[in-house]
């Protein structure tokens, strides 16, 4: 969820609901019944108090944001929150401090400081903002789960999507024509050929059967349903289309999403004109932690279709890891 510093509407609310009643409490610890008589602490001492509590207010709201936007992951609640109390008490502290001790140097309005009134203001301050805190955090969380369930029932239907667009490019009457054609060549002509071919034929398809309801399968497990997928093509397109992986070991146990790759190499072939005299090369590799793909430009007429595919794969990823 995107986190901004600026007040949210509940939170103004609740900082116009609780100033007027701190307000009452910090000049009666005060002035005691003097307030109720004295006209000039409601004329000087009551705006003096809410212009401070709203200047403290405010960096309360600017550390709770700052806060979500350095920790907003749920496993760091607990730290964020530990943080966030210990900001908060400390703040209101300083301002009750600044206050009382400010008005008695000055002697503001006849003043003199009185140990237990301070005492009473900071219990008092530190319980109504551990309050007001829980309240925003109670808000926070609730708009949080809210667009988490709203996240994750548009990551099942991309799924849903992404699983017809990835079956539909492959379990097409084209498709199977150009797989049975070759292997009923490969039979007559070199019959261990096709035993090889007919292997990768039942790989690829096992692959899109079991692993198509799952979310994440690791980088080494795809790596070898696209190698599969590879010779399928190749028989195919021959010396036209050239295939290379070359991936960091330390990356092969990361995670993506199955068929990810299947969409980048078939929306490559989509794009690009592939023949024997201008070959499409497509290479699959790595570099300082991230994984690449790369192919020359050969455009042919470009589908819509390829287009829909890549933002489908971008906002997948950008649900699952945020980025």
């Amino acid at each position: 969820m995107k986190q901004s510093m600026k007040p949210t509407r509940f939170e103004w609310v609740s900082f116009f609901a609780i100033m007027p009643l701190i307000c009452v409490m910090l000049n009666y610890l005060l002035f005691h019944e003097r307030q109720f008589n004295d006209w000039r602490i409601w004329a000087f001492s009551y705006p003096v108090i809410f212009v401070e509590g709203f200047i403290s207010w405010y960096l309360h709201i600017i550390v709770m944001h700052w806060l979500r936007i350095s920790f907003p992951r749920i496993e760091q609640t607990s730290l964020r929150l530990t943080v966030l109390g210990i900001a908060h008490i400390t703040m209101v502290s300083i301002t009750y401090i600044i206050l009382f001790y400010g008005y008695d140097a000055v002697h503001f309005l006849g003043y003199h400081l009185e140990h237990r009134s301070l005492k009473i203001a900071l219990f008092g301050g530190v319980a109504l903002t551990m309050v007001a805190t829980t309240m925003w955090e109670s808000d926070y969380t609730l708009k949080q789960w809210k667009e988490s369930l709203a996240e994750k029932e548009k990551l099942e239907q991309l799924t849903i999507k992404q699983e017809f667009e990835a079956l539909k490019s492959q379990v097409n009457p084209h498709f199977l024509f150009n797989c049975f054609n070759t292997l009923s060549s490969l039979i007559s002509e070199d019959r261990k050929q096709a035993e090889v071919f007919l292997n990768e034929l039942s790989k690829v398809y096992r692959y899109l059967l079991r692993n198509n309801e799952e979310q994440l399968v690791s980088l080494e497990t795809e790596l070898a349903f696209i190698e599969s997928y590879y010779y399928l093509l190749k028989a195919r397109h021959a010396e036209g289309l050239q295939l290379t992986i070359d991936v960091e070991e330390d990356l092969l146990e990361s995670q993506i999403p199955p068929l990810t790759l299947q969409m980048i190499v078939e929306n490559a072939l989509s794009l690009n004109s592939v023949s024997r005299a201008r070959p499409l090369n497509i290479h699959i590799g790595s570099s300082e932690g991230w994984l690449e793909i790369r192919n020359n430009i050969q455009p042919k007429m470009n589908n819509q279709e390829t287009t829909l595919v890549m933002e489908n794969i971008t906002n997948k990823y950008r649900l699952l890891c945020q980025k």
